[in-house]
């Protein structure tokens, strides 16, 4: 946005500021004030929004995955930001032809600051070599960059928050399928809102790439009953990819 557009848009809020005052509302919904905080006058917030746009812009603009990291991994645009140990990014191959999506880091990857370590990484290990795919031919990364604490689920306006992250790292990386590992990961790609039984044994698409669900590894470590699922589900992803690739 250049400078003299920002101006034309300060004008317009300090006219409606002389009709509402100092409650700013977005078109999303009229009822719905983005001033929340009372001390933040209206063309102040303004400033702020305008600066997190600029910045939404410059990160777009990243032409590699190296840049791009570089770009956002000072992020601090919600307050998961201020409670990290690391910023996990994601791990693999940037010219991989597949893509597999978890949520968000636990307590090993905050550690460590790379996806799906710890336990729950040796059994996706496990499984990729399973199907002989390795850590190293694919591309690992999550919904969210930052642990939430205690390890809860990722809340909306979080994964609303850092979800272009991830999208800005499908757009670079190209993969011609997707594995999304379990139900928040999932319908936070695919903007749904489905039981993780509703989502696995179906083939979806993102941006003209296909996804699949399946479970996430943790909850395998939790319920291993789950496990033929999984194998089940990772047995026509593979077959699928396979397809794709002599294609």
């Amino acid at each position: 946005m250049d400078s003299e557009l920002k101006k034309l848009i300060l004008e317009g809020l300090e006219d409606q500021k002389e009709i509402f005052g100092d409650l700013l509302f977005s078109n999303k919904s009229l009822t719905s004030p983005i001033n929340e905080n009372p001390e933040i006058k209206v063309t102040e917030r303004l400033e702020i929004d305008l600066g997190n746009e600029l910045f939404e812009e410059e990160f777009q603009k990243a032409d590699s995955i190296e840049i791009l990291h570089s770009m956002i991994k000072e992020c601090q645009k919600c307050t998961l930001g201020k409670t990290r140990n690391k910023f996990v990014y994601g791990v693999g191959n940037p010219k991989a032809h597949a893509m597999l999506i978890g949520e968000a880091p636990g307590a090993d990857e905050d550690a460590q600051g790379e996806p799906f370590v710890g336990r729950a990484g040796k059994l996706l290990n496990d499984i990729l070599k399973a199907i002989n795919l390795t850590r190293e031919e694919v591309y690992i990364a999550n919904i969210l960059k930052c642990r939430p604490p205690g390890n809860r689920d990722p809340q909306p306006l979080e994964m609303e928050t850092c979800i272009p992250y991830l999208h800005k790292q499908i757009e670079l990386i190209k993969p011609k399928i997707i594995l999304c590992l379990g139900r928040v990961a999932a319908n936070g790609l695919l903007n749904k809102k489905l039981s993780l039984g509703d989502l696995r044994n179906n083939i979806y698409e993102f941006n003209k790439v296909k996804v699949m669900v399946t479970y996430h590894p943790a909850a395998l470590l939790r319920n291993p009953n789950w496990k033929r699922g999984c194998w089940e589900d990772v047995q026509k992803f593979k077959k699928l990819y396979d397809e794709l690739l002599a294609n």
